[in-house]
């Protein structure tokens, strides 16, 4: 039966101010309760995980929108129609799951001193603290490069952590604008850390071989020429977390029209896990064991996906990923950077 929609509103905001509320979700937000040291605030998702804010009011949130709101009790799916909302309920219940903000649950705390400096939001943050879960275990000297560091939240949250463990970590991080070379040399300057930055072209820069390369959402081919960089160097650990991957969708646009093809969003998302898969594969065939796995829920991000390889020498030609490329015709461009460099371990 439909109901006025300040009616129906007013029942939403009923169940998102009630001790019993789990989370409340429309298109492009999500609510949710959370406990920190303040007390218990209103964590607000926007913007595909992008943007992120705890809050004491949600008022300004609850516009009229298709919400479902899921409690300890049961969940009400609001729908809005012509001449107000109709509210589905549901037995089907949820159980709550209030995050705190103390620090052992994360390798560093999002209230850490560090991010006063640096800058950052919520949910870069996030991304920057489930990336360094996925280091392996480090122990003595270590010389790490951030290939596309950017803001360098990274580079900078690397440093604070391994140091932290005791680790004698040397930190480079690499981008293509001076403006960014400069604002971070500043920051590192005022944290009095030995990090050191350049400004340069991921596949030219000329830097002493690293034990390992980093390269956290590196835009479209700029993940492949850390990879292939990485290769070169014989880096003894890689962990890339790709960004956008429009390099093979502009070439499986231009084919044939396929099924997994012939629509646009489908293209994209196909793109996406063939340029992975080309990726690991030239990985392996260069000697490096490799895992592709999810390293943050993507409620918080859709470019999720991590590459993690280890150099164990093993390398040896796949047919099957020849077979694929030429199935596809596509030559995507790790296969050019890795071809145009000669993998000799020379810093050039």
């Amino acid at each position: 039966m439909a109901i006025s929609l300040q009616e129906a509103l007013e029942e939403i905001r009923e169940l998102v101010y009630s001790p019993g509320f789990v989370r409340a979700h429309a298109k492009g937000v999500t609510i949710r309760p959370v406990m920190l040291k303040a007390g218990r605030r209103f964590q607000v998702v926007t913007r595909d995980g992008l943007d992120t804010k705890n809050v004491t009011s949600v008022d300004d949130v609850l516009a009229p929108a298709a919400w479902t709101v899921e409690t300890t009790s049961g969940t009400v799916r609001m729908q809005l129609t012509k001449k107000g909302a109709i509210l589905h309920r549901s037995s089907s219940s949820a159980s709550p799951e209030l995050e705190h903000d103390r620090s052992k649950e994360h390798l560093l705390d999002p209230g850490d001193a560090l991010f006063d400096v640096v800058g950052g939001n919520a949910a870069k943050r996030r991304q920057v603290d489930a990336f360094l879960r996925q280091l392996p275990r480090l122990s003595g000297k270590v010389r790490i490069v951030d290939l596309g560091c950017g803001n360098a939240y990274l580079t900078f949250a690397a440093y604070a952590y391994l140091s932290r463990l005791g680790i004698d970590v040397e930190l480079v991080g690499v981008d293509v604008r001076e403006d960014q070379r400069i604002r971070n040399t500043e920051i590192a300057r005022r944290l009095g850390w030995p990090i050191q930055f350049v400004a340069g072209e991921i596949a030219t820069v000329e830097l002493e071989p690293p034990d390992m390369v980093l390269a956290l959402h590196a835009c479209d081919t700029a993940t492949d020429d850390a990879l292939a960089r990485a290769v070169q160097w014989r880096a003894k650990w890689i962990l890339a977390a790709p960004c956008c991957h429009k390099d093979v969708s502009r070439q499986l646009r231009s084919k044939p029209s396929k099924l997994l093809t012939a629509h646009g969003i489908l293209r994209e998302r196909f793109a996406d896990v063939l340029t992975d898969v080309v990726r690991a594969g030239l990985l392996r065939e260069h000697g490096y064991d490799v895992e592709v796995v999810e390293f943050i829920d993507s409620a918080h991000t859709p470019r999720n996906a991590l590459i993690k390889a280890v150099y164990t020498g093993r390398g040896h030609h796949d047919p099957s990923l020849t077979k694929l490329l030429d199935e596809w015709d596509i030559k995507p461009a790790m296969v050019e950077a890795v071809s145009a460099r000669s993998v000799s371990g020379a810093s050039g």
